[in-house]
């Protein structure tokens, strides 16, 4: 199954559906059940201003839940505008310095969240091993 690893707190934040957009630099034209890897990598700025959204211990190095990539929209002021007004903590100007919105939808929240390496762009791992319990 295709994954994606992303920076604390935003791997959170999108696992406790508080944001429906992750931002890219590149498209991607998949669409479907897409894995979320919480990174070792840390946003302070976000983990600062983004308190009040967040648990007091965020996990690192660790597949976190399931959604749905349903989208992948190209950067536009109209669209920059509907997401500050969606919300305006989370959508912040600096969000947007990225090309392109991947929107999610249909969060499932791993019970046990399995430990895994992240990479670069999408990567594949193997979430059907009957060795691993969700």
């Amino acid at each position: 199954m295709k994954v994606l690893t992303i920076k604390q707190p935003w791997a959170t934040l999108i696992i406790q559906g508080d944001k429906r957009f992750e931002f890219r630099s590149w498209q991607t034209k998949y669409r479907g059940d897409l894995l979320i890897h919480a990174g070792k990598g840390i946003d302070k700025e976000a983990m600062k201003r983004l308190a009040k959204y967040l648990p007091e211990e965020l996990p690192y190095g660790k597949i976190l839940g399931k959604v749905k990539l349903v989208d992948c929209i190209k950067m536009s002021p109209e669209f920059k505008e509907l997401l500050l007004k969606e919300n305006s903590d989370i959508y912040t100007k600096s969000s947007f310095q990225e090309n392109y919105g991947w929107q999610v939808s249909d969060v499932e929240v791993f019970e046990n969240p399995i430990e895994a390496k992240g990479h670069l762009s999408l990567w594949e791992y193997n979430i059907e091993d009957p060795k691993r319990k969700i």
